[in-house]
Parts: structure tokens; sequence; C-alpha cells
């Protein structure tokens, strides 16, 4: 696991970056704040509550739900992307959003005289989208206090089946050959969940989404760590507190679980006493508090 503090060039809002098994998690979230998250290898990004100078680049984005601190930087993003004459990026929202984040956009547009080009496309639970030949988004359901989703990141490959697994090389290929004419064949694809991101969620939005818990890496909020913040309070409201992965800590199969979202009402000191003193273990070091 390597992290670095990412340079702010041009006044830009606060990025950590961490890179885990080949994979480079960069960005920032507090409640009521603003939250924004890019995997530079894949092309992809969460959520638009910032826009640091750099994620311009990145030419797919995921938004969980239309809160404010998850949404205010798309005008921004669209606008640079223009500027900087690059393609219009492709932005996957929930369904119910798509209508009101288009009116969003032309009230700017009329505002700012300049065009903010931009594709939305509308999601629901259970839909899956291609990213490259090798990896695969799904959305999945949450439970926060608007209607919101999350996202898993699949790799995928092809394995031989079982039964064709003693066959010789020569064997295989005529075989596929064959299987080919008739619509089959020789492999079978296999899913890896590698990048699963929460957004804003009660624990439902886990634990109704076994794969979060199996992902390499799993980027899920903690808004609530203090005792004096009650579980029952905070859970409808739409958010987890620390007791709720206490609970849960025999489920998470992460390699890396960066917990964030943290709310404005503790400092980052007071968060890490807490979580340090109740989980001395940080979940086998597996577990990363974001400020």
């Amino acid at each position: 696991m390597k992290e670095i503090t990412g340079e702010h060039r041009y006044s830009d809002p606060p990025c950590r970056q961490l890179t885990f098994n080949g994979m480079t998690v960069e960005g920032f979230s507090r409640a009521a704040m603003q939250t924004y998250w890019r995997i530079p290898e894949l092309k992809l990004g969460f959520d638009f509550g910032g826009q640091p100078w750099h994620f311009m680049s990145t030419p797919q984005w995921f938004l969980s739900h239309t809160h404010m601190d998850h949404l205010l930087a798309l005008p921004a993003y669209a606008a640079r992307r223009r500027m900087m004459k690059m393609e219009p990026p492709t932005i996957f929202v929930p369904a119910h959003a798509v209508q009101r984040i288009r009116q969003l956009l032309d009230v700017f547009t009329r505002l700012d005289h300049g065009r903010l080009p931009c594709q939305l496309v509308g999601v629901m639970p259970g839909e899956e989208y291609e990213l490259s030949r090798e990896h695969v988004v799904s959305v999945v359901k949450t439970d926060h206090s608007i209607p919101s989703v999350g996202y898993i990141v699949w790799e995928r490959r092809k394995k031989l089946k079982p039964e064709y697994q003693s066959l010789s090389e020569q064997e295989i290929r005529q075989l596929a050959a064959e299987l080919r004419l008739a619509g089959k064949q020789v492999s079978a694809e296999i899913r890896f969940p590698r990048v699963a991101y929460l957004g804003d969620s009660t624990p439902l939005g886990l634990d109704n989404n076994p794969a979060m818990y199996e992902a390499d890496i799993l980027i899920t909020e903690m808004s609530f760590a203090a005792k004096r913040h009650r579980s029952d309070k905070i859970h409808r409201y739409g958010h987890i507190h620390l007791d709720d992965i206490i609970d849960r800590r025999d489920k998470f199969r992460n390699g890396l679980i960066i917990a964030s979202h943290f709310s404005t009402r503790c400092s980052d000191k007071e968060i890490d006493h807490i979580v340090r003193r109740r989980l001395p273990d940080m979940l086998d070091n597996r577990l990363v508090l974001w400020f």
C-alpha cells in the first residue's frame, strides 16, 4: 500500500492519493462539505462535490445521489472540459434525477453564456455498464435520506471451462472453432470485485450488496464515530456509525477499506482517537481514515 499527498495546484480542493493492488484512489470526502473520488487506472470518478483541476481529464463519472456536497462541481467540470476542447464526458446519474440535472446545466449555460456538453445516462439498481473489455460497473441500491445508488467495478476474465481443461492446446483450438459455429464458447467469464463505492448510506447499503464486503478496495462512509451520536438517529438520516463497522468487522474481506465522509461535528484528531481506541488493530491494518 503506497500513499502520497497530492499537490494542490491553482488552489485546488484537498486531494489525498493512495495506491493499492494496482489501483490508485484519489479524492476527499467530508460530510456537508464536498465528496469526490477517482480511480485513474479505470478512467472513472465518483461524485462531484469538488473537482481538482487534474480530475478534468477523467471522462466518465458516476453520481451516487444529488445532495449538494456530491453534485455542486458538475457544471465546473463540464465547462473545463469544453474550455480545454476535450470530448464531452459521460456522466451516470440516478435515473430519477436526469431531467433535473439537465435543467441545472441549462441554467448554468444561460448564466455563463457557455455550453456545458455532456452525455447524461440514467442508471437504476441492477444495471451494469461496460467500461472496457476487462471491466464493468454494476449499479446497486443504497439507503440514504434521498434516492441513492452505489457502484461496484468488476474485473472480468475468461477461464477455460472445467470440462475442457484436460484437452491439449490443439484440441482446444479445434473445439473452440466448432463451438463458435454453434454460438458457444470453450471459456466462461469469471468476475472479481475490484472497487466498491458506497456513497452515502446506512449499513443496509453494505448488507444488501455482499460484493461490497468482497471488493479489493471499499470506499465507505463512516459519518459518525462518537458515542454521543446515537446510531439509531444516524440511520434515520441515512448514514453509518463506527458501531456499525465494528458490528460487521468479520464481514469485511476487503484488502483496503477507506472510511470517509466524517461529520464536521468532530475534529480529525477526535475521530482518529476514537476509532483507534475502539479498533486498535484498524481491521488488521486494512482500515484507512481519509481526512
